[in-house]
């Protein structure tokens, strides 16, 4: 059985620029690993308008960050996972967390419905126009 993965923006606020939140099988995951003062990775990075941000998977895995604490990843540390595409499953593993916060489990998605969910928060750009 496949998780499945949910991405929205935050609007930009007073402190942080927009941001992705991500649902994985309706449970929000950055908070509870970066804590409820964190933040998760810009939209601006994530979601490149060419369409190449790193959250896209393939076969050459990388580690992607994914949020950090209040007090910045250089202090406790970043929120990260390894993302790789084998074949039709995509797969988040070996998450590197902030100190003293909760490590995510790996996850495996049906790589057409990760594409699709990628794709739609790509070319749902309304929150760039609440940026500018």
């Amino acid at each position: 059985m496949f998780n499945r993965l949910e991405v929205s923006v935050l609007p930009a606020g007073p402190r942080w620029a927009a941001q992705l939140q991500f649902r994985i099988d309706g449970a929000e995951v950055l908070a509870e690993a970066v804590g409820e003062a964190g933040r998760g990775p810009f939209a601006k990075e994530a979601l490149p308008a060419d369409g190449h941000g790193p959250l896209w998977a393939t076969g050459e895995g990388r580690r992607v960050v994914l949020g950090e604490p209040e007090c910045t990843g250089g202090c406790c540390g970043y929120l990260s996972v390894f993302v790789q595409r084998h074949g039709g499953v995509v797969e988040w593993s070996d998450w590197r967390v902030p100190r003293d916060e909760v490590r995510p489990p790996a996850f495996c998605f049906d790589a057409d419905q990760y594409d699709t969910e990628l794709t739609r928060a790509l070319t749902d750009r309304r929150w760039k126009v609440r940026q500018e």
